[in-house]
Formats: C-alpha cells, sequence, structure tokens
C-alpha cells in the first residue's frame, strides 16, 4: 500500500524564512525520482529550484504561483511506492469518513480547507494552506464563515470610499476577545507581515473578519482597522471638548491616504526588489558614508590587456583586471577591507577578500561573491565573474554566492554614466565605483593628446578609516589604472 509523504518547503539558510513560489515544475498525478526538483522559488536571495527527497507520486500540490509560503509550510504530497494509476487524479477527490480534520498551523498561520482548484491546489494567495489528511490526498471541505458581530453605532469605522461595489469590510468585535468563533487557534491572516503589522499596532487579529476567501485577513484589512480605530479615537476626543465646550465642532474623520491619489500602481516591494531595499535602507542608516573620485588616464591598463588577450590564452576581461588591482591596493590599506561590530564598538579588519561585484539581471540588481579574491590572477577572476555572472542571469544564484562579501566593485560604467556616489553593501566598509572609459583631452607627457579616461570613486565607511587612507586606496588604484607596471610589484 502506498504510504503519503509530506515534502514541505526546507530552510534555504542565510537567516530566510519565507519563498515566493516562482513555477511549479510538476503537476498532480507526476512520477517524480528523488531529489528531483519539483518547484522553482524566488527567496529574498536567488531564485532556487527546490528538489524533492521523496519518490512516487504527486497527489496534492499547496500554494499558487506568486504565493509566499514560510519556510516548514507544505509543498506537496508524494506517494511512495504507488504507480500514476493508483492516485486520484487532478480532478478527483478520495473518498473520506465524514470527519474534518482540525486545521493544522504552520509558523502561526492557520491552513483552511481543501481548496475546490484542480490537484487540491492552495485556495487564495499568500501563507494561507490547504489542509490535508493522513494518507490520501486532500479532501474537499466548506468552511463555514462566522458572521460578523453587531458593532455600536457611535464605535462603527467610517465607510470605506470606493468607485465600485466594495467587498465586504472588516468589522471590530464590540468587546475584545469576545469573539468566540474564532477559537483559541491561530487567525489566518495572508502573510507573515500581516500578522506583524498587527502585532506592532496593538490590533487583535481575533476582533476583525478579513474580507479574502473564507475570512481570510488582508492588509487592507488590517490597515483599515487601523484608520478606523485611528478615527474612533479622534472622535472620543472630540466628543469630550463637545462635552465641555458645545461650540466647538467634532472634526470628520480622515480621508484614507489610498484615497487621495487613483490611478497609481503599486508594486509589492518583495523578494529580491524587497531584500534590495531593507538591505540599501539599513546601510543608510547606519554607515556614516563619505565620497571621494579621481579622473585616470586608462589608456595604458587598456593597451596592456589587448597584449594579454593577443597572446593566447583565454581572454582576460577589463573587470578582472580592475578586481586585481583592487585586491592588491586593499593589501596595501587594510582598513576598508573591514567591518563595524557595532555592539562591541569595535572595527573587524578580515584576513581575506571576499570581492562582491554588481551585475544587472531581468530581475534587478544582484552582487554575485567572488570568494577569497586575493588568490586569483586575472586569468582565475576573469573565469569565476564569468561563472557567477551567468549564474546571475539564469537565476541559479545559491544565497551563499550572494552573501559573505567584504568589498564591492561596482561596474557602472556599462550604463553609460561618468560616475556615482552609491550606497554601501551593508556590513561592507567600502565600495569602489568605476565609470565609462571614454576618449577625453588630456596631458600626456606635457602635451595635450587625447586619451583614454575613467573616474573612479570611493565610497567608504567614515568610522572604519579617515579621508587619508581612503585618499592613499584610490590613488594607488588610479596610479595602477595609469601604469599597469606598478602591479608587478605584488604579483
Amino acid at each position: 500500500m502506498a504510504q503519503v509523504l509530506e515534502f514541505k518547503l526546507p530552510d534555504l539558510g542565510e537567516g530566510l524564512t519565507e519563498a515566493e513560489i516562482v513555477r511549479w515544475l510538476v503537476q498532480v498525478g507526476d512520477v517524480v525520482a528523488i531529489d528531483q526538483p519539483v518547484v522553482e522559488v524566488e527567496t529574498a536571495k536567488a531564485m532556487v529550484e527546490v528538489p524533492c527527497p521523496y519518490g512516487g507520486v504527486v497527489t496534492a500540490r499547496f500554494g499558487e504561483e506568486g504565493a509566499e509560503l514560510p519556510v516548514g509550510a507544505p509543498l506537496l504530497t508524494v506517494a511512495v511506492g504507488a504507480s500514476a494509476a493508483d492516485t486520484p487524479g487532478p480532478g478527483e477527490v478520495p473518498a473520506r469518513d465524514g470527519r474534518q480534520d482540525p486545521p493544522a498551523s504552520v509558523n502561526g498561520n492557520s491552513r483552511p480547507a481543501a481548496a475546490d482548484a484542480p490537484g487540491g491546489a492552495a485556495e487564495g494567495s499568500g501563507n494561507v494552506l490547504v489542509g490535508y489528511g493522513t494518507g490520501t490526498a486532500p479532501a474537499r471541505r466548506r468552511r463555514v464563515r462566522p458572521a460578523a458581530p453587531a458593532t455600536p453605532a457611535s464605535s462603527a469605522p467610517p465607510a470605506r470610499p470606493s468607485p465600485v461595489p466594495p467587498a465586504p469590510a472588516p468589522t471590530v468585535a464590540a468587546v475584545p476577545g469576545q469573539d468566540a468563533s474564532r477559537g483559541e487557534g491561530p487567525v489566518p491572516v495572508i502573510s507573515p507581515l500581516v500578522r506583524r503589522l498587527a502585532r506592532e499596532n496593538g490590533l487583535d487579529l481575533r476582533e476583525l473578519h478579513g474580507s479574502g476567501p473564507d475570512g481570510l485577513i488582508l492588509r487592507a484589512d488590517v490597515e483599515y482597522a487601523l484608520r478606523a480605530a485611528a478615527a474612533q479615537g479622534r472622535t472620543a476626543q472630540a466628543q469630550a471638548v463637545v462635552a465641555a465646550a458645545p461650540a466647538v465642532a467634532e472634526p470628520q474623520p480622515a480621508v484614507p491616504a489610498s484615497a487621495v491619489a487613483p490611478g497609481g500602481t503599486r508594486v509589492p516591494l518583495k523578494g529580491v526588489r524587497g531584500a534590495v531595499a531593507d538591505k540599501l535602507s539599513r546601510s543608510r542608516r547606519e554607515i556614516p558614508d563619505a565620497t571621494c573620485w579621481v579622473d585616470a588616464d586608462a589608456t595604458e591598463l587598456m593597451r596592456a590587456r589587448a597584449a594579454m588577450n593577443a597572446s593566447g590564452g583565454p581572454k582576460i576581461s577589463l573587470l578582472a583586471l580592475l578586481a586585481r588591482i583592487c585586491t592588491a591596493a586593499l593589501a596595501r590599506f587594510p582598513e576598508l577591507n573591514s567591518t563595524v561590530d557595532t555592539a562591541a564598538r569595535e572595527v573587524v579588519r578580515l584576513d581575506h577578500v571576499h570581492l562582491g561585484f554588481a551585475a544587472q539581471t531581468e530581475r534587478g540588481l544582484v552582487v554575485p561573491v567572488v570568494r577569497d579574491a586575493h588568490t586569483r590572477d586575472a586569468e582565475g577572476l576573469t573565469a569565476e565573474m564569468a561563472r557567477l555572472t551567468e549564474a546571475a542571469r539564469t537565476g541559479t544564484l545559491t544565497p551563499a554566492q550572494l552573501t559573505g562579501g567584504t568589498f564591492t566593485l561596482n561596474n557602472y560604467g556599462v550604463f553609460g554614466v561618468d560616475g556615482s556616489t552609491p550606497i554601501i553593501n551593508h556590513p561592507e566598509a567600502a565600495m569602489l565605483g568605476v565609470g565609462r572609459i571614454v576618449p577625453k583631452p588630456w596631458v600626456h607627457e606635457g602635451e595635450l593628446a587625447v586619451r583614454q579616461v575613467v573616474q573612479l570613486s570611493l565610497t567608504f565607511d567614515h568610522r572604519v578609516c579617515d579621508g587619508g587612507t581612503a585618499g592613499g586606496f584610490l590613488r594607488y588604484v588610479a596610479d595602477c589604472v595609469e601604469q599597469p607596471a606598478v602591479l608587478l610589484r605584488s604579483l
């Protein structure tokens, strides 16, 4: 007899707590092998294909494409030891004994009954998952939505303005904690962010009746309840003023911000874009950065690269030469290869260089990391950067390949710009920016000539060093660009 095993979203490392389903690689009824990739998910770090540790027939999938699931949430169930003919098809539901399983809980989120979608797919979106039984495919089960408790007219929230007939608005129970229909179990919400928003604002989710499917509480429900509570507080305060001085008019509830600017497009900050936003915001808050820059004559560097590539063997990239210059400069100025331990109030100088470099992809900007870049020559750096760039473009970078950098090289010259003042990649201490290399008038050996000129900029954490150290680092990099023979001292 076949045994049905549940495969949950595994811990993807690097402290990641959730992932978004991008694409299912299998269907209900498909036969899968052990360690076969079954779903493609996007975390805050990268796009990852998740392999299933079981071999058998897929009996159910949980979560639609685009839904976010927490680590530990069920992804699918597999009938081990069964053939495809022994398991229910996408439109079939196995017989049950009439009993209903109580709602299970995953990371604080409840799972309502099985969806009506083929194969028992998750109903709705977000972190609300489909309930399932043991040893069978999910059984169809309806959930009775409790009626909203009556709310006194004096405390009712203002109506939600909408140009179309609105969905049932969430209501707040008149007496906190008296909504017995919720019970003591977890409340279904669309994502952990909604739960955190309610917790940070002191809002009891059991007092709400969500406007989503089966009473699912959406973020809009929580925001509306918070605005309603604020409006009620202002109204109560105004009524007290009116009682003391009847001549004072009662203030009108504020118009929700979402109704002020109609027609706009809201783009969720999630996945890689959300992680980048969080990291850059933290960097700007915590790091007192400063930037210095210099123009350098890159004519000789371009000639040296052309000579290397003309001699045969693998081609050397310009970015790899600049990376080699960076590692040599960091050996002379180790202050810039460091991080700040704010809790201990210490600057930690690192004894290895893990060099990050910016790579633009269809999913946004990512920063792959070349491990132990200080031990690689120009040829080795070229090969590793090419490998990581290809992985970034195909979305196959692992979280480990996107974290742990100690210094970042940013070649924004590929966008046709000359300079920039970038935000440091937290928790690093510095970033070198390289602009485009263009012919410009330049005084060379006492005469005006047309030379290949590049602008170099260094943004650094002013806590780890002063301007003299930063200027010395940048001047050394410029000297190596102008006279590549300077690097011979460190080869």
